[in-house]
């Protein structure tokens, strides 16, 4: 009798330090509660970011959208014979042209004035120089990373459109490209003929925006379609 209490009283011994040791392991394994906490709230902080980011590109992705549409009506208005037709209301530019360059596919509105202003919403013609499609000389500047970055694949005899305010279409020919530095006080030749200079900052897939290089297009007009034709 003894001897079977004595079993026993071990027997649960074992199974009580057994059960301690298991209790200790899990406790071991599972998380403190603040811990679990704090990395939900951060979980929680960090899909908003996203969230918050990706609700700000999609606001400028269709506010850029929007902003094309509203030069493309002024455009129209222009080709119907109105003058200076801006955009928006409170805008400092209009559209004086259409670029077209159907193996790059681009299709462009070209804007008045080449600020910075005007240059997030395409390019812009450089008062000074000739109207675009114009006798002479005329520089159209435009942001390497967005509307002019097609210019990187641009080769010579490369051929492009421009459309003018009277709805004549006129054909340029690609005739020289090249890398400046605006130290060199480079002059770009006007020799009386109607001539477009595209104009970008460089190298293309620089990480750093303006610096001191630019790309230059040339090209000569070798074609004119009028409207009335």
């Amino acid at each position: 009798m003894h001897f079977a209490l004595l079993k026993l009283y071990f027997r649960l011994r074992f199974i009580r330090r057994k059960l301690k040791i298991k209790s200790y392991l899990i406790r071991k394994k599972s998380k403190p509660v603040w811990k679990k906490s704090r990395f939900r709230v951060a979980l929680v902080l960090l899909f908003g970011l996203a969230l918050q980011q990706l609700g700000q590109g999609s606001y400028i992705y269709a506010k850029a959208v929007f902003a094309q549409y509203l030069i493309g009506s002024a455009w129209q208005q222009t080709l119907d014979g109105k003058q200076q037709v801006k955009p928006w209301s409170w805008a400092d530019t209009w559209p004086v042209a259409k670029l077209t360059f159907k193996k790059h596919q681009a299709n462009l509105f070209i804007l008045a004035g080449d600020n910075d202003r005007t240059l997030a919403f395409g390019p812009g013609y450089r008062f000074g120089t000739k109207l675009p499609g114009g006798m002479g000389n005329s520089i159209i500047s435009g942001h390497r990373d967005t509307h002019f970055a097609f210019l990187k694949n641009v080769a010579l005899r490369d051929e492009f459109e421009i459309q003018n305010k009277n709805g004549d279409l006129l054909k340029y020919r690609v005739s020289n490209t090249q890398i400046v530095s605006i130290d060199d006080n480079v002059e770009i030749d006007d020799d009386h003929q109607s001539q477009i200079t595209l104009v970008t900052c460089y190298p293309f897939d620089s990480i750093v925006a303006g610096g001191k290089l630019r790309y230059i297009v040339t090209a000569k007009k070798v074609e004119t379609l009028l409207a009335n034709q």
